[in-house]
């Protein structure tokens, strides 16, 4: 539902002209804080409303990504769609797109052509590889970035290949680095004498690669190839999924040694705080084997709530793993409105995850979950001065 407070980014207009999966998610978290977003799909729709699990015909992951977007269609093929995505670039503040740099010089969309009559304009071009470069052409996707990023190398088990998330995390970084990389460009602009805009070059494996930390210096100055730790880290001792008495399981991390001899007096083993083995984080690491080993078996023990409830005591930090289940259920996510229900056209109401993070005075809301396709052509091409014949027409002609 519309809410009636400001938003902090009311006035700001984007085009949101990509798909799957990290441009529709950047032009989502604008939209989130209140920005315009009009979302440009094929008259054929968008590739995300076929995507992912349905409800009676209807995407579920088109229902969140597309939230607070209007929904418009051309026909990008077509001279004429190539002019009208032209005269609505004129009015906006940023376009986002997605497609290989020859597509979209096929297209006739470039940062010379869109800024011709809007040189403040602020052009977001995500893609697998960038905008130069020897891979630059190639077609790319968050799975070729988890990958050629070194992140599928380090994740998994030592005994065991490489693994893939089995999430978008690869989109999901490039979104975040995109939104933020794109309100940077706005602030430059709105600060600067000239006034101008700029186009940002934003390639998938480059946002993940940053999200991988100091591998680049350490093979560099120590000649460090990193490989899979399991749930592991290479950073400290102990951090872990441990499995419970009762088949359940609970994770645990000593990044700090006030943490890890508080986690040493919840297991009943407070003499392990003064054993050399364990005396410090670079000791712990080296006996990495005997500590976990000591860990895994008192939790073994002990169900998940009898652990949870000592930690809590001892002010240890834990968690429970939780499935989805547990997270629609969980008290401290419910108080926090971590989860929403919002009136959908279609479904009626549906539950998703709420907006983040929490602002002070604008936080920002979910007016409305993905729309139908070509739902807002009327409004939108309104406001260039076309009529309703008019937009029938160049429906018709398969230009919208």
């Amino acid at each position: 539902m519309k809410g009636k407070k400001k938003l902090p980014l009311e006035g700001l207009r984007v085009i949101d002209a990509s798909t799957v999966l990290a441009g529709p998610m950047l032009a989502t978290y604008l939209g989130d804080f209140g920005a315009e977003v009009i979302k440009v799909e094929h008259p054929k729709g968008d590739p995300l409303r076929s995507a992912g699990r349905q409800k009676n015909g209807v995407s579920l992951e088109w229902k969140l990504v597309s939230r607070n977007k209007k929904p418009i269609t051309i026909n990008f093929n077509t001279a004429e769609g190539q002019k009208l995505f032209h005269k609505l670039a004129e009015t906006v503040d940023v376009v986002i797109t997605n497609f290989r740099p020859q597509t979209l010089a096929k297209w006739n969309i470039t940062y010379e052509s869109l800024t011709e009559n809007n040189p403040g304009l602020i052009l977001v071009k995500v893609s697998g590889f960038g905008e130069d470069g020897p891979y630059s052409n190639r077609p790319g996707f968050g799975t070729l970035a988890e990958a050629m990023s070194g992140f599928a190398q380090v994740n998994g088990y030592p005994d065991r290949g490489p693994l893939l998330p089995s999430f978008a995390l690869a989109d999901q970084a490039t979104a975040l680095l995109g939104a933020y990389s794109t309100m940077v460009a706005i602030y430059e602009r709105d600060n600067s004498i000239e006034k101008k805009g700029q186009y940002i070059d934003l390639p998938i494996y480059e946002a993940l690669m940053v999200m991988l930390g100091n591998q680049v210096m350490e093979y560099d100055q120590l000649n460090i190839v990193p490989g899979r730790k399991g749930n592991r880290t290479g950073w400290s001792v102990p951090r872990n999924l441990y499995e419970t008495k009762d088949k359940k399981w609970v994770a645990i991390s000593g990044s700090a040694q006030p943490i890890v001899e508080r986690i040493f007096k919840a297991i009943e083993r407070e003499d392990l705080i003064h054993n050399p083995k364990f005396i410090n984080n670079q000791a712990r690491l080296e006996n990495a084997d005997e500590i976990e080993e000591i860990i895994a078996n008192w939790m073994k023990e002990h169900t998940q709530e009898e652990i949870l409830e000592r930690f809590i005591q001892y002010d240890a930090t834990i968690a429970p793993v939780y499935t989805i289940e547990d997270i629609v259920k969980d008290p401290h996510f419910n108080y926090r409105g971590n989860i929403v229900e919002v009136h959908d056209n279609q479904l009626d109401k549906v539950k998703m995850l709420n907006v983040v993070p929490k602002f002070s005075r604008t936080s920002g809301e979910i007016q409305h979950p993905g729309l139908e396709i070509g739902s807002c052509n009327y409004q939108v091409y309104g406001e260039l001065g076309l009529n309703k014949q008019e937009v029938d027409d160049l429906k018709e002609r398969g230009i919208i």
